[in-house]
């Protein structure tokens, strides 16, 4: 009713104007009250709309948290109809989906960067390996070792193992055989090379010990210092002699103390074997079962015997690589001079010795036995 109102008074009001002007002037003033007219026609439709609008957004506000999206929703929709468009161009959904793209599109950029960033540091790893002498082969094996480790990781324990000594071949071969190595902390990575470094096991001589025992950087430190408290100190070798004892038997780093000390006793006393030669003839790296069966079958037999004070024997006893370092085969047709039937039952009259002799110590060391 307002609207038609308004129309017949704007109608008036045009014939009014346009009579009290010039006939040329006449079509251009009637274009642009027209123009005008129109606008108000705009201004008005859409204060006519603002309670249907509150109506709508009433019958959409079901639940109290969505109070604050839905008036965002409004002041858009009210713009929208501001602007010339319409109620309905916008679905009802829409305000979430506001609110959530621009977090997605955040997550999304910095996965983004994130690739972007490992895939730089990757370049940079690869143009240091190859740098350091790795062919394109040694690169993609390390890069594949442990595919999640971090390449600047990989870099810095590769680092630490070259600064030690080791080639690229050794580096490659120590890592696919032990890998956890690349998930060792880097600090942890130096200060074992540093205490390496100490016991001299540097400038290359780490290729063989990493090649026999790998777990050196992983194994707790004091088990490391107590397998050289032995040598040093119930040993007695020399520190020169401790660093060649673990170049050349890396495999002591295994064993247990009193055993490795046992060992050492036995090649002393029972065979007279001195330190130069338990050093040079790799004496530790042999079990003491194969040392024991060996050496006592050639005691038995006459073919050796336990040097004197002075270091004399009645028999030339053969040499210890003769003993340790051949094949069983060649052990009994060029050193024992003997059979594998009479080997094989002197091994089983020898292990049934040892069990009745750890019985007699076992019963001696009991207290009924050892009595007040």
């Amino acid at each position: 009713m307002t609207l038609r109102i308004a129309y017949k008074n704007f109608c008036l009001c045009r014939t009014k104007a346009l009579n009290t002007l010039p006939q040329k002037s006449r079509g251009v003033h009637y274009v642009g009250v027209v123009r005008n007219w129109g606008c108000v026609l705009q201004v008005l439709d859409w204060h006519r709309l603002i309670p249907l609008t509150w109506s709508l957004i009433a019958r959409q506000t079901t639940r109290p948290g969505e109070q604050k999206r839905t008036t965002a929703f409004l002041l858009r929709k009210l713009t929208m109809v501001s602007g010339g468009g319409g109620l309905g161009e916008s679905p009802s959904v829409e305000p979430q989906k506001y609110a959530q793209e621009p977090e997605h599109r955040t997550g999304l950029t910095q996965c983004l960067l994130e690739k972007q960033r490992t895939a730089v540091e990757r370049e940079k790893v690869v143009s240091s390996l190859l740098d350091m002498g790795f062919s394109d082969v040694h690169v993609n094996e390390l890069l594949s070792i442990q595919p999640g480790t971090h390449p600047q990781q990989l870099l810095d324990i590769i680092s630490e193992l070259i600064l030690l000594g080791l080639n690229p071949e050794p580096v490659c071969v120590a890592l696919k055989k032990s890998p956890q190595l690349l998930k060792l902390p880097v600090m942890h990575m130096k200060k074992r090379s540093s205490y390496l470094r100490k016991l001299g096991l540097g400038e290359g001589k780490l290729k063989r010990v990493l090649y026999c025992c790998p777990e050196i950087f992983t194994m707790r430190q004091r088990d490391i210092e107590s397998i050289v408290g032995v040598l040093k100190e119930k040993c007695l070798f020399t520190v020169k002699q401790v660093t060649e004892i673990l170049h050349r038997c890396p495999c002591v780093l295994r064993e247990d103390p009193g055993e490795l000390e046992y060992k050492f006793q036995y090649a002393y006393f029972r065979m007279g074997i001195k330190h130069v030669d338990v050093v040079k003839t790799d004496f530790l790296q042999y079990s003491m079962t194969k040392t024991k069966e060996r050496h006592v079958f050639l005691e038995r037999l006459g073919r050796y015997q336990t040097p004197d004070k002075k270091g004399q024997t009645l028999v030339p006893n053969p040499l210890l690589k003769d003993i340790l370092r051949v094949s069983e085969a060649e052990f009994l047709a060029k050193t024992a001079c003997s059979s594998a039937e009479e080997f094989g039952v002197f091994k089983e009259l020898l292990a049934r010795e040892e069990e009745e002799s750890e019985g007699r110590m076992a019963d001696a060391g009991s207290p009924e036995e050892a009595g007040p």
